[in-house]
């Protein structure tokens, strides 16, 4: 086992990051939980509820996150079944099972890529003057998505049903694991996270992290991190999958 013995940091929302410790371990690795963001129900829902009503009247639905698909559907489904026309948006094979566990069957993906710009490449949503998009998702994030499809004459409308804070985890664990030289890797699959993340750690855990091998599953987040100063910067394909295959091959080309 090529991860046997090594600490790799996740730093997924609680309730998000199991799946990728059940491979660590698997593999022999220490997985370290250390969430750097906390999601959140939002205290209004009446944006959540009026979506729930006015389903019929929308073309398509885009759900941005796993989160997002949770926390809309745990609303509206007790409420409504999901109209059988309404095909639903998503990102990663995760989503898609996210979404047929609840009953909804007409689901589109991108099929390699996992992030706005691949959404923006499905044909159902290059020609859209005209018709009556919804999009579920948190309280922060980037407005490429609704921008370009309003641009491209699509009437766009948001539901925001989830919200992001930073988390209050103790960093003093990563620092003692850090300065023992146990730390081997961190895992990072977002920008918002590898910022949060940076501010977490303080300067200390900063000049550390600078030479540790940090895995990540977008360009986006590779070239902040390099803007950051992190040295050992490892491109990964997305999702769990993704992260295990080039942890593995890296820790079987570096081994002690």
């Amino acid at each position: 086992m090529t991860l046997r013995g090594r600490h790799v940091v996740i730093t997924r929302p609680s309730g998000q990051a199991e799946h990728l410790a059940t491979l660590l371990v698997e593999q022999g690795a220490h997985p370290v939980f250390f969430p750097v963001l906390e999601i959140h129900d939002c205290t209004d829902i009446t944006s959540v509820l009026a979506a729930a009503i006015a389903l019929d009247a929308y073309d398509l639905a885009v759900f941005v996150s796993p989160n997002a698909i949770e926390k809309a559907l745990d609303i509206i489904l007790p409420r409504r079944a999901w109209p059988a026309h309404l095909p639903a948006i998503v990102l990663g094979k995760m989503s898609e099972q996210a979404l047929l566990r609840r009953g909804v069957t007409h689901v589109i993906s991108p099929a390699l890529r996992f992030d706005s710009e691949a959404l923006l490449e499905l044909p159902e949503l290059a020609v859209v003057a005209g018709r009556r998009i919804i999009i579920f998702r948190g309280d922060t994030g980037r407005d490429l998505l609704s921008e370009t499809l309003t641009a491209r004459g699509a009437d766009v409308h948001h539901v925001t049903c989830y919200r992001r804070l930073p988390s209050k985890a103790d960093p003093g664990p990563l620092l003692k694991h850090w300065e023992a030289g146990t730390l081997d890797a961190v895992t990072l699959t977002s920008s918002e996270s590898l910022r949060y993340f940076f501010e977490m750690i303080g300067h200390l855990g900063q000049a550390w992290l600078k030479k540790t091998p940090v895995f990540v599953t977008h360009q986006r987040i590779a070239a902040q991190a390099s803007a950051l100063g992190l040295q050992q910067i490892i491109p990964t394909a997305p999702g769990d999958d993704g992260l295990m295959a080039e942890l593995m091959q890296y820790y079987a080309h570096h081994g002690t």
